[in-house]
């Protein structure tokens, strides 16, 4: 009865600190753009997938989805760990294909401590510079297209419903664009309790379209309650041995 009682106090506790943990997401509708961002943690490593979620048809760069911003709170750091692309997502206009292993670090850059990001953010992924990125701050990955430094609308977000044969040429010629995913990887230190301020930037510049992610603020759930839970069964289980014998 003892093996039986134990093995389901396990069963019960180990999903909770196995595997990736979903911690919010973030989404915003305007017209025919849209777009996700998904948050999860897998111990200190925090998985960032941002979609471009749009049905409407990307004809001119103001329609590539090109930033991330958000804010950690306070005691919470975010070092670059890997961007690439997600399951089913294809890059269009490189004459170079596909980025091997579906890389793309090269052109995506992560950076914390901004100052004049949107909604006061204090930090940000953008595969462009809007005057707060630079060549420091990419991702691990080969330069897909030059320059060496996140610039222009290249290897922005196609929209989900974007036709690619139709746009105009900063996008056809702009060297390289993903539709519609990106998978970033961000190696937490310290502890990270709440990310808010979240939005997405469009185009190659702040003064472009930018849109404020809902439903609001992401609470990152307390990671000692698998421990407490723990705990607690282990305790009412010793309480039943003391009891049987």
């Amino acid at each position: 009865m003892k093996k039986t009682l134990l093995a389901a106090i396990l069963a019960l506790a180990v999903p909770l600190s196995a595997g990736a943990t979903s911690i919010g997401s973030s989404s915003f509708i305007n017209g025919g753009l849209g777009a996700s961002a998904a948050f999860d943690l897998t111990g200190n490593i925090l998985t960032v997938t941002l979609t471009n979620t749009g049905s409407g048809d990307v004809m001119v760069p103001s329609d590539i989805l090109t930033a991330l911003f958000f804010s950690t709170n306070v005691g919470a750091t975010l070092t670059v760990g890997s961007a690439v692309l997600n399951t089913g997502s294809t890059v269009f206009y490189d004459a170079q294909g596909q980025p091997a292993g579906g890389v793309v670090g090269g052109e995506w850059a992560y950076k914390s401590g901004l100052s004049g990001a949107p909604l006061g953010a204090n930090s940000g992924i953008s595969s462009t510079g809007v005057g707060l990125f630079g060549a420091g701050d990419l991702f691990p990955g080969p330069d897909l297209e030059p320059p060496a430094s996140p610039d222009g609308p290249q290897y922005g977000i196609l929209s989900a419903g974007d036709n690619t044969a139709t746009g105009n040429s900063g996008v056809l010629d702009s060297g390289g664009l993903i539709k519609n995913s990106v998978v970033f990887t961000l190696t937490v230190v310290g502890n990270l309790t709440s990310i808010s301020n979240i939005s997405f930037q469009y185009g190659t510049s702040l003064t472009e379209p930018n849109f404020s992610g809902g439903p609001g603020d992401i609470t990152v759930p307390d990671g000692g309650m698998t421990l407490s839970l723990l705990g607690l069964a282990l305790g009412s289980l010793g309480m039943f041995a003391r009891r049987r014998a």
